[in-house]
């Protein structure tokens, strides 16, 4: 999919343009000129006037002129790019609820079938509509093939480890993409034309097809308990927290997609392989990054890990504008790529985790929610890129993601010790000014419940023995009052202490 980001663009330039394409402008204005055209200074008032020749004043001028359509192309090529996202959107609530009545191997294998028909569209498309709409359908396969992988991997990996290190190689495998992509596009382009990246990518898109037929033979599959209702996930806060820890860190990588091609154009002369290479030391950061965090963020806390790519994240994009040539942004575009990886491979094994603790163990929706999160930061991204790079420029339109970067960042230190389902319960009937028990509640409430419906007199004081909760890690006591009310005291775990 991310071929096209050095395609497009200039692509698009040159349909406008068939007589004068972009890669015929000179990136420098004419060396010599004739005599009658050469400089002149002319005294006025005791200044030097120099008046430039014919040549260069019509390169300056035609210079000036691509500038204003290149600037004017990033809305255009921004609402592409964000199309796909937004379709993407729109499906995930669909799929994801889909993937608890027929399995995850169904959808993904359509998915497989989208992106094979999407990429021929973009192989022979030569207007900006039927792009627009191969880049539109290209939503509706991602989100089958995204929610269903991921669902299926946090299904196959109930270990939280064990799931951290398998999603972090499967976003690995989204790294490779993303790493060989922009400068196979880039390459292929400029050497052998528009249409050879996509004939090649449908070809592996028809091979991974018959992987799926023959590995996992899709087919039916029913869940057997009652997935989480998609309304239960929406409105859990730590739930949001994580998603949009997602979202702000691809928000950045998505407003450059497309306006740090056209802005490399327009200030450094790019060609086209220089746009598509761009992104290469992103990508292979990306690849190191979630394979590294993976495990990592496991031992040393995922919360932790995404609160740091956050920050990297913020730093990079204050110094991607300095740049005054493409050997200037290796740096600034590997720590985006390195912080990205961070944060994906932290935050997207912390929502099967979100929902293992606080849900039932069905992981269809919350992962349509992450990748919702994730569509949100390459939907209002490119969708903003034009028009903020129009208004305020592009170094300002980096500052300010910069900014909500750093300010989103300190909420994940809510998502150290979420609570559980059980003590949600406990906290749901404490503030009720009263313990509702039932099937999940601790056997000593039980217990106490009955003694006081058994008739124990008011103002008896029953207690457990300080043993160990089961659920929370701490120690309870309960206590029956006047009027037989029960409720809970706790007590910090002694062994946590010592």
């Amino acid at each position: 999919m991310l071929a096209i980001m050095p395609i497009i663009p200039e692509f698009l330039y040159d349909i406008r343009h068939p007589d004068a394409p972009l890669a015929s402008f000179p990136k420098t204005p004419p060396p010599t000129l004739s005599p009658c055209e050469k400089e002149s200074t002319t005294p006025y008032n005791g200044i030097d006037i120099t008046t430039q020749g014919y040549d260069n004043a019509s390169w300056y001028a035609e210079r000036e002129e691509r500038h204003k359509e290149l600037v004017e192309e990033t809305v255009e090529v921004g609402l592409m790019f964000a199309s796909k996202a937004f379709v993407q959107l729109l499906a995930n609530p669909i799929v994801g609820p889909l993937t608890h009545k027929i399995g995850y191997s169904i959808p993904m294998f359509a998915g497989f079938v989208i992106m094979f028909i999407s990429t021929l569209i973009f192989a022979f498309g030569r207007t900006y509509s039927v792009l627009f709409l191969a880049r539109a359908l290209q939503g509706i396969g991602s989100s089958c093939s995204s929610v269903s992988g991921m669902g299926m991997l946090a299904d196959r990996y109930t270990d939280d480890k064990e799931r951290g290190n398998a999603m972090g190689i499967a976003l690995g495998g989204l790294a490779l993409g993303v790493l060989i992509g922009p400068p196979f596009g880039g390459i292929m382009y400029e050497f052998v034309g528009k249409s050879a990246p996509f004939l090649v990518l449908s070809a592996l898109a028809l091979g991974d097809g018959l992987l799926q037929l023959i590995m996992l033979q899709p087919s039916v599959v029913i869940e057997e308990s009652d997935p989480p209702s998609l309304k239960a996930l929406v409105t859990d806060p730590y739930i949001i927290i994580a998603a949009g820890a997602i979202t702000f860190a691809n928000m950045g990588i998505a407003m450059l997609e497309p306006s740090l091609p056209i802005w490399m154009m327009d200030n450094m002369g790019a060609s086209r392989w220089e746009q598509g290479v761009t992104f290469l030391p992103a990508s292979i950061s990306y690849l190191i990054g979630t394979n590294l965090f993976g495990p990592l963020g496991h031992r040393i806390g995922r919360w932790l890990a995404a609160l740091l790519g956050l920050v990297i994240i913020g730093l990079c994009l204050l110094c991607i504008p300095m740049a005054t040539s493409i050997n200037h942004l290796i740096l600034p575009n590997a720590g985006l790529g390195f912080a990205i990886g961070m944060v994906d491979s932290c935050m997207m094994p912390e929502l099967g985790y979100l929902v293992d603790i606080r849900h039932s163990a069905v992981y269809g929706s919350v992962y349509a929610i992450g990748d919702v999160a994730f569509c949100l930061g390459f939907a209002i991204g490119p969708a903003l890129s034009g028009t903020l790079v129009n208004t305020i420029g592009f170094e300002w339109m980096l500052v300010g993601i910069s900014i909500l970067c750093f300010a989103y960042a300190p909420l994940l230190t809510f998502l150290r010790a979420p609570p559980t389902k059980e003590e949600k319960k406990v906290s749901n009937g404490m503030d009720n000014g009263g313990l509702t028990l039932g099937e999940a509640t601790h056997p000593v409430a039980t217990s106490a419940k009955a003694g006081v419906e058994a008739g124990a007199p008011n103002g008896v004081e029953l207690k457990d023995s300080r043993e160990k909760d089961s659920l929370g890690g701490e120690n309870c006591s309960l206590i029956v009052g006047e009027r037989s009310s029960v409720r809970y005291v706790t007590y910090q775990n002694e062994d946590d202490d010592e």
